[in-house]
C-alpha cells in the first residue's frame, strides 16, 4: 500500500478469489476479471492457438503415440479441453497438461501432479455434497464469485480450482450449468474419490476397479455383486453416517469409473440408482433398491420395460435387482435373469 506511487498496473492470479471483506481493505480496489468476455483466454491455450503455435508438437505427439494428426488432436481435445470463463467463452485447453504432454510425448493425468484436492473432498463431505450433481450443477455469477458460504457449499471453490467448469447459461435466470470441463480432470478427480468415500488405498481401489471391469466384461454378475459387497463391508462407520446419500455417493463413483472402461449409464431418482453397462458381449440392466427387495428391484425392470430397448441389440441381457440393507449397512440380496 506503501507503494502505490510506484505501481501502474498489477495483476494478481491464483486459485480462487480474494475476498474485498472491508471498504479499508488494503486491496479493496481490485478489478476481478475472471469472467470478463476481453480476457476469456488470457490463462490458457485456445483451439486457434493450439492448431497454429504448437501445430508442430501436434505432429511429434502423434508420431510418437503412432496416431494421426487428427487423432492426436481429437485426443488432446477430450482430455485437456473444455475450461470456459464466460457464457461466450472460447474452449481453452489446461496449458500445463498440454505442455507435460508435448514434454514427455505421451498422454497423461498431469493436472493431479500439481497437488491432492483433499480439502475439497473433506469440504463435500462436511456439506452432505451429492456427487451426482458434480455432472450439471446450477450457480449464480454472484455465488461463483465468492467464498463466503463455501463450508456449506462446495460449488464456488469446486468452480474456482478447475474441477467445474461452465458448460451453459441459462439467460432467462442468468444461472450457469456447471460440470467437468474435460476427461482428465473427470477421471482424476473420480479416481482420487473412489478412496476417500470407501475407506480403501489408491492400490486398492485401482485393482478394484479393474476387477470390476473384468467381471462385467466375462459375464460374472455374481463376482461383480460380491466384490461390490466387499466394497461396502470395508466402509468405515464414520464415512456412512448418512447412509442412503453415501450409499448414492459410492454407486455413482464406481460406474463412472467403469463408464471410461465401458459404457455406462446411470439415472438417479429418489432413493433409487438405475444403471445400464455395455460391453462388447454384454448389457447390464441394473435396478437398486434401498431397504426393499432384490424381487421388487427385478419386478420394477419387468414391469417399466427397462431391458426393452436392448432386446433386438444382439449381445446377451443381464437383467440385475440388488436390495441394500439399512440394518445391513451393505448388500443384503441380489437376483440375475
Amino acid at each position: 500500500k506503501s507503494m502505490d506511487r510506484y505501481i501502474r498496473f498489477a495483476l494478481l492470479t491464483g486459485v480462487t478469489k480474494f475476498g474485498k471483506v472491508s471498504v479499508f481493505s488494503d486491496l479493496n480496489n481490485l478489478r476481478d476479471i475472471s469472467m470478463e468476455f476481453a480476457y476469456i483466454g488470457i490463462c490458457g491455450i485456445t483451439e486457434e492457438e493450439l492448431h497454429s503455435v504448437f501445430k508442430e508438437g501436434v505432429k511429434e505427439l502423434g508420431a510418437a503415440n503412432d496416431m494421426s494428426v487428427e487423432e492426436t488432436k481429437a485426443r488432446l481435445k477430450e482430455l485437456y479441453d473444455g475450461y470456459h470463463f464466460n457464457e461466450d467463452c472460447v474452449d481453452i485447453y489446461n496449458p500445463f497438461s498440454i505442455l507435460n504432454t508435448f514434454a514427455k510425448k505421451r498422454f497423461g493425468d498431469y493436472w493431479f501432479e500439481t497437488g491432492t484436492p483433499t480439502f475439497l473432498v473433506e469440504l463435500m463431505k462436511g456439506c452432505g455434497y451429492s456427487l451426482k450433481k458434480l455432472m450439471r450443477e446450477y450457480a449464480t455469477a454472484d455465488s461463483l464469485n465468492g467464498l463466503e458460504t463455501f463450508r456449506k457449499n462446495p460449488v464456488p471453490i469446486l468452480y474456482q480450482s478447475g474441477y467445474l467448469t461452465i458448460k451453459d447459461y441459462d439467460s432467462r435466470f442468468k444461472t450457469y450449468i456447471l460440470g467437468f470441463p474435460n476427461r482428465e480432470v473427470e477421471d482424476g478427480f473420480m479416481e482420487f474419490l473412489l478412496p476417500s468415500y470407501t475407506g480403501m488405498d489408491n492400490s486398492e481401489a485401482t485393482f478394484g476397479v479393474m476387477n470390476f471391469v473384468k467381471d462385467i466384461e466375462n459375464g460374472d454378475t455374481d463376482s461383480f455383486m460380491k466384490r461390490l459387497t466387499t466394497f461396502f463391508a470395508d466402509t468405515p462407520y464414520e464415512l456412512a453416517r448418512d447412509l442412503e446419500l453415501h450409499y448414492q455417493n459410492v454407486m455413482f463413483i464406481l460406474f463412472k469409473l467403469l463408464g471410461f472402461y465401458t459404457q455406462a449409464e446411470y439415472h438417479t431418482s429418489e432413493g433409487r440408482i438405475d444403471m445400464v453397462v455395455k460391453t462388447k458381449d454384454y448389457i447390464y440392466v441394473m435396478e437398486f433398491k434401498l431397504d426393499g427387495t432384490a424381487e421388487e428391484a427385478m419386478q420394477q425392470i419387468e414391469s417399466k420395460d427397462y431391458a426393452l430397448p436392448f432386446e433386438c441389440d444382439g449381445r446377451k441381457l443381464v437383467k440385475v435387482g440388488v436390495n441394500f440393507s439399512y440394518e445391513k449397512r451393505n448388500v443384503e440380496r441380489w437376483i440375475v435373469k
